[in-house]
């Protein structure tokens, strides 16, 4: 079934707990450049990555609400701490309106499968990623064969978003957190925080020109341009779409760190009060045909 011209135009809501999902929505604009986006990032409750499971839900109904408000047809979390404790329930929050959530966890996790030829993989990732096991159950899912060497890394999205101060120190933690995947002899590793792909080289270095990077943005593209055609959501229009930006933040900041993430300019951002979840039912806006 194709959806009227006025759904199919909708934009596709993308948000993260900061800029580290824009090497996300940079894929996404690649792959569907017909396409309008609508990003949001949480910079004032940044980082996820050591929030609880029941704070996330809450955090992510918020978000998804305000997209939905705004018109977004489809959600994409770009954030693997709030993918794995909220996606199931933003999925169920939507699915009376028709529109479909997709996560980072699960097209990594396949791509990963894809990708190892000894069945080791590791993951880098947040703590509260990590203690999900969100990771280690969508690699189950796709091969009970492949055993899975996770890593907590709590330092390392925060250096990442406040700008890339890599000093001795900084690398020596680093290091760290890759010394356990050497010692395991993964030949896989996933990139387990979207703020990750930003120090990819430096990653590569510290593990090794034979193991193989997995970054959440191709697979994630792939997965939307999927959902929007099985639903006859896809846009119409031959011209460039547009990508516009909230935050709960201080917009300049953001517009600062965000132009080097995405490697774009940021011409606009919004700051935005978010409301309590289910205070604005009545304004989401169903991706009906």
């Amino acid at each position: 079934m194709v959806a009227h011209a006025g759904v199919r135009n909708r934009p596709i809501g993308v948000f993260d707990s900061g800029v580290g999902g824009m090497t996300v929505l940079h894929e996404l604009l690649v792959a569907l450049p017909h396409e309008d986006f609508l990003y949001l990032g949480d910079t004032a409750r940044f980082p996820y990555g050591d929030r609880t499971r029941e704070e996330l839900q809450a955090f992510c109904a918020e978000i998804g609400e305000e997209l939905v408000a705004r018109g977004a047809k489809l959600l994409v979390i770009a954030c693997n701490s709030a993918t794995a404790a909220a996606l199931s329930d933003l999925q169920e929050r939507f699915a009376s309106a028709g529109i479909d959530v997709i996560g980072v966890v699960t097209p990594e996790s396949q791509a990963a499968v894809v990708a190892t030829h000894t069945g080791r993989v590791g993951l880098l990732a947040t703590p509260a990623t990590v203690g999900s096991a969100a990771y280690e159950r969508a690699i189950a899912s796709a091969d009970a064969h492949v055993r899975l060497t996770s890593v907590a890394c709590p330092d390392l999205a925060p250096i990442i978003q406040n700008g890339f101060p890599f000093d001795e120190q900084v690398m020596a933690t680093v290091r760290g957190y890759c010394r356990p995947l050497a010692e395991a002899q993964v030949d896989t590793v996933i990139l387990g925080c979207t703020h990750y792909p930003l120090v990819r080289p430096m990653l590569q270095r510290m593990l090794g020109p034979r193991v193989t990077l997995i970054a959440p943005g191709a697979a994630v593209a792939r997965r939307v341009e999927c959902a929007l055609e099985a639903r006859g959501l896809s846009s119409d229009r031959a011209t460039e779409g547009d990508y516009r930006f909230l935050c709960t933040g201080d917009p300049e900041v953001f517009r600062a760190i965000g132009t080097r993430f995405m490697q774009m300019p940021l011409t606009s951002v919004e700051q935005v009060e978010l409301l309590p979840a289910g205070s604005r039912s009545a304004d989401l806006v169903a991706g009906e045909s």
